[in-house]
């Protein structure tokens, strides 16, 4: 699901108490979690029994015949160290998204500094014989992996701005946020409420950061849920489910690029995969939004 930020701003465009129906959002969330956790599960136990079945199981050759080094099991303060300050990161970065709405950049700085700090401790406790020179080779070559991702999160970020997105002005896709709109606001309720949700998950093709298109979609959903007799905390539901999960397979997802350059994963082979937990995410999500209109949440 998305980031809780995100749900915040779009409640405080929408008009309706931030962080509002918490109890609701985190019973679905574990029930989103556990559908992913099932469906992970049986794809593992597939290709456990049949390595060639994976998708990518030419793309990730790389991966297979990299070497792995044999260490000896140890624990110390080196080791307790390192654990801490992953664990004291973690929580400073989820303080700072939910308290002073972190993004990408603030995020990144803190793994950063976190990294920089554990490589101080590996070398001073001379985890796996750790020395300076390993720390910035490394680096490097973490750096190089990360050079295809970042060219393809540019690309992603350029079609936004080739199309006109986050501006006011007139755009190719105000222009689509505004013909959706008037449709929307004509059908019935519950079917209003549905194609809210489809349309904030097309939407998000074109602006996959969740604050940018809560700016974008919101002051024109949230009033059009008025007349349609849908509550804004419904139309704010279907915002949140709808960028959230096709975020997973969108290739103008930053997010996403950059993790499949990492793993070496083609989109494509990416793309076979979850397309059919796609389908299942989109009807699940159709249930809940269309249930919690049903059902009057508010």
């Amino acid at each position: 699901m998305d980031e809780p930020f995100s749900v915040a701003i779009a409640q405080g465009i929408a008009g309706v108490p931030v962080l509002s129906g918490m109890t609701f959002r985190m019973v679905m969330w574990a029930g989103f979690t556990l559908v992913g956790i099932a469906f992970t599960m049986m794809y593992a136990a597939k290709i456990k029994a049949n390595p060639k079945a994976s998708y990518s199981f030419q793309s990730d050759a790389y991966l297979k015949n990299k070497s792995q080094e044999e260490t000896e099991s140890r624990w110390g303060l080196g080791d307790t160290l390192v654990i801490l300050t992953v664990l004291a990161t973690t929580v400073w970065v989820v303080w700072g998204v939910v308290a002073h709405a972190w993004y990408i950049p603030e995020i990144a700085s803190q793994f950063f500094t976190m990294g920089f700090v554990v490589a101080i401790i590996a070398v001073i406790f001379k985890l796996n014989d750790m020395t300076m020179n390993d720390v910035a080779s490394s680096f490097k070559e973490g750096a190089g992996i990360m050079l295809a991702p970042a060219l393809l999160v540019g690309c992603a970020k350029g079609v936004l701005l080739m199309l006109g997105g986050g501006s006011e002005e007139a755009s190719v896709l105000n222009t689509i946020l505004h013909n959706a709109g008037s449709t929307i606001s004509a059908l019935p309720s519950a079917v209003a409420a549905w194609l809210m949700y489809v349309f904030q998950s097309v939407f998000n093709f074109f602006v996959t950061s969740g604050s940018g298109q809560a700016a974008l979609t919101m002051p024109l959903l949230a009033p059009l849920s008025d007349i349609a007799g849908i509550s804004r905390q419904v139309a704010v539901l279907a915002f949140q489910l709808g960028d959230g999960f096709t975020n997973i397979i969108v290739p103008t997802s930053a997010s996403l690029m950059a993790t499949l350059g990492v793993c070496r994963i083609d989109w494509g082979n990416w793309a076979k995969f979850v397309w059919r937990f796609m389908v299942l995410l989109f009807i699940i999500a159709s249930v809940v939004v269309v249930g919690a209109h049903l059902t009057g949440f508010a």
